[in-house]
C-alpha cells in the first residue's frame, strides 16, 4: 500500500513538473537582437510581450559604419535569435556574433526580397517588402516558441492589416503623381519605396562617396530640369553638400531617415513630400 502511494505521489510530482515546464516554456520570452530601429518595430508588432528585443544600431548612428558596444556583446551572448536585415556593419560583425554565441540562430529578414540595383539595402522602405519581413518574423517566432503560435498569428494578422492600410494611404496621396516622378536624396535610401510607387530617386551621393564639383554642377542642372522642390537627407549623414545644392536652387532640405521606428507614418510623410 505504501509502495502504491509512493508511486502515485511520484506520478503526480512528474505531472506537476511537466505542467510547470510547459507553462514556463509558454511564458518564457525569446531574447532577440535586431540591427536597426524599424526591425524593432516589426518584431515587436508580432512578438509583443512574448519577446525581449535588443537593438544594435542606436538612434543617430549609421548602420554602414556601426561598431557594437561591449554591453551589446553581452546581449548577444544571451540571445536566442539575431534578425539581420542586410545592412553594411553586419558583414563584419555577424561572424563575430556567431562566435560569441554558437546557440544563437541568425535569420536574414531580407532573404526572400527581390533586391534592386545600386546597392540600396533599405528593403524595409517598401510596404510590400515589410509584408515579407513580417512573414519571416512570424514563421521564426512560431518555430522557436510554438506554444504561442495563436498569439503570434493574431498579432501578425493585425500587423498585415496595418501594412495594407499604410500602402492604401500612400497610393491615395500619390494618385495624381505622374509615373516616373523624380525626387532628390543625399543618400540612396528610398529605392524600394520608389520602385513600389513608380517613382525615381536621384541620389547626390555616388557609390557611397560625396560628388565632386563637376558632378554637383550636373546634379543642379538635373534638379532644375526635373523641377525638384526639395532635397531629402538623413540625420545620420552630413547635410553640407545637400544644403549647397539646395541654396543654389532655392529649395528646402528636408530631414527624413529610413531608420525611423515609426515606419508607417514615415513612409506616408515621404509620399506627401514627393507627390
Amino acid at each position: 500500500m505504501t509502495h502504491s502511494k509512493n508511486s502515485i505521489y511520484k506520478n503526480i510530482f512528474i505531472l506537476i513538473t511537466l505542467c510547470l515546464s510547459s507553462i514556463l516554456n509558454a511564458n518564457s520570452n525569446l531574447n532577440i537582437i535586431v540591427s536597426i530601429l524599424p526591425q524593432q518595430t516589426f518584431v515587436k508588432a508580432i512578438g509583443q510581450d512574448k519577446v525581449n528585443i535588443s537593438l544594435m544600431v542606436k538612434p543617430g548612428n549609421s548602420p554602414h559604419t556601426y561598431e557594437p558596444k561591449p554591453s551589446q556583446m553581452r546581449d548577444i551572448s544571451k540571445a536566442n535569435i539575431y534578425f539581420s536585415i542586410g545592412v553594411e556593419f553586419e558583414k563584419a560583425w555577424l561572424p563575430k556574433f556567431s562566435n560569441q554565441n554558437h546557440n544563437m540562430k541568425i535569420i536574414n529578414l531580407s532573404k526572400n526580397i527581390n533586391k534592386i540595383e545600386g546597392k540600396d539595402i533599405h528593403t524595409w522602405t517598401s510596404p510590400s517588402n515589410v509584408k515579407i519581413i513580417a512573414k519571416t518574423t512570424y514563421d521564426t517566432l512560431v518555430k522557436f516558441n510554438s506554444k504561442n503560435k495563436t498569439y503570434y498569428k493574431q498579432n501578425y494578422d493585425k500587423f498585415i492589416s496595418h501594412i495594407n492600410k499604410t500602402d492604401a494611404k500612400i497610393k491615395s496621396i500619390l494618385k495624381d503623381t505622374p509615373k516616373g516622378t523624380k525626387f532628390m536624396v543625399f543618400h540612396p535610401g528610398w529605392g524600394h519605396f520608389a520602385k513600389d510607387y513608380n517613382l525615381v530617386q536621384l541620389a547626390i551621393e555616388i557609390e557611397g562617396k560625396s560628388p565632386k564639383p563637376k558632378q554637383i554642377a550636373k546634379l543642379i542642372n538635373i534638379a532644375r530640369e526635373e523641377k525638384i522642390n526639395a532635397i531629402l537627407t538623413a540625420p545620420e549623414f552630413s547635410t553640407k553638400i545637400a544644403t549647397q545644392i539646395a541654396n543654389e536652387l532655392n529649395i528646402q532640405v528636408i530631414k527624413i531617415t529610413p531608420l525611423n521606428p515609426k515606419w508607417s507614418q514615415n513612409l506616408i510623410n515621404l509620399a506627401q513630400t514627393v507627390k
